[in-house]
């Protein structure tokens, strides 16, 4: 609070103050009263006067100045109203119900907002759920259908998409279903080439696997989905004019793992970089090739960051995509077991 603004703010008050006191010193120099009596009965006033706003000013500076500290503090500003004490004067305990009706409304209005959430992430999990029991029966239909092949890709990415909506509904309270355990990296990555198996064989593309014998403290069930999405994008965006290749490498080094997954497609736009992990950026590989809606490498991003770990990108257009996962020193680094040790894999 600050005491140049509070005497200005004040100064109608003092200025009033000064011309009754002035009146009253006429008054009684009219009626041939002592000077000194005179002055004396105007001083005391005076005096009591600026006793009176030294002391009011003293309380009002240390209820504003416990607001602001609480206000800087605060990470949920609404919550403001419940942290301050009693003001001590009318003005500030009106400014502190209405704070703390403010707030209240707030709570109660996030209250609201996060019931309905809850009940449609719910109603989006139950959905998938159920939707993939007749994917698995189109999947299985199509397999044993002597020309159902053109039919398991489509199924496939039918499959992927749902996956993704069930991944991103979750991914705001991913860390409910975290289950944080010793992972294999190179578990994880066969699991995701599996899923994408049929792609693969269709595309005729080189998958090779280097030095995946790393395991990391993560989820692995959430790392093998980001996995999938990011090879998922190496296949929907392959070189039509050259052979295709897709390598997954792990490097362990002091302070942390990484993990990176490189393929030879189109690769990005130097100008698109920046932005692959923004929410629905599709860039111009989105809107020129394969359609794209911009979230799997938004909701990638979201659940390394849910993870703890982080994920960057390289790429030059028509060369190569790099995207690296990186796993912190605290995410305790070991030699797996995996039979790949310290060689070269093609899948």
């Amino acid at each position: 609070m600050n005491l140049w603004r509070y005497i200005k703010d004040r100064l109608p008050a003092y200025l009033g103050e000064a011309a009754a006191l002035g009146a009253s010193l006429l008054f009684l120099m009219a009626f041939r009263v002592r000077t000194d009596a005179a002055v004396c009965a105007v001083c005391l006033p005076l005096a009591a006067f600026a006793a009176r706003e030294v002391w009011d000013y003293a309380r009002r500076r240390r209820f504003y100045r416990r607001l602001e500290n609480s206000l800087k503090e605060l990470d949920q500003k609404y919550l403001l109203g419940e942290t301050l004490p009693r003001a001590g004067f009318y003005e500030g305990e009106i400014l502190r119900e209405a704070l703390w009706e403010a707030g209240k409304s707030m709570a109660d209005q996030t209250a609201r907002s996060r019931r309905r959430a809850d009940g449609f992430r719910e109603f989006i999990e139950m959905w998938v759920h159920q939707v993939k029991i007749p994917l698995s029966a189109l999947r299985l239909m199509a397999h044993n259908d002597p020309k159902g092949g053109r039919y398991m890709a489509q199924t496939a990415r039918v499959e992927e998409d749902v996956e993704r909506v069930l991944y991103y509904a979750r991914g705001g309270s991913a860390e409910k279903d975290f289950v944080i355990r010793e992972t294999s990296l190179s578990r994880v990555f066969s699991a995701a080439a599996l899923r994408h198996r049929d792609e693969i064989l269709a595309l005729d593309v080189e998958l090779t696997a280097k030095n995946l014998d790393v395991t990391v403290m993560t989820d692995g069930k959430w790392l093998e989905f980001i996995v999938s999405q990011l090879l998922s994008n190496s296949l929907k965006y392959v070189s039509p004019s050259r052979p295709r290749r897709v390598l997954a490498e792990a490097r362990a080094m002091p302070d942390r793992v990484e993990m990176r997954l490189w393929d030879n497609g189109l690769g990005i736009p130097a100008e698109d970089l920046p932005r692959i992990f923004d929410k629905s950026f599709t860039g111009e590989n989105g809107r020129s090739g394969a359609p794209s809606t911009g979230m799997g490498l938004y909701i990638v991003k979201t659940l390394m960051d849910r993870l703890g770990h982080g994920v960057t990108a390289r790429s030059v257009r028509g060369e190569y995509t790099e995207i690296t996962l990186s796993f912190g020193a605290s995410d305790m680094v070991r030699p797996g077991q995996s039979p790949m040790s310290g060689k070269v894999s093609k899948l």
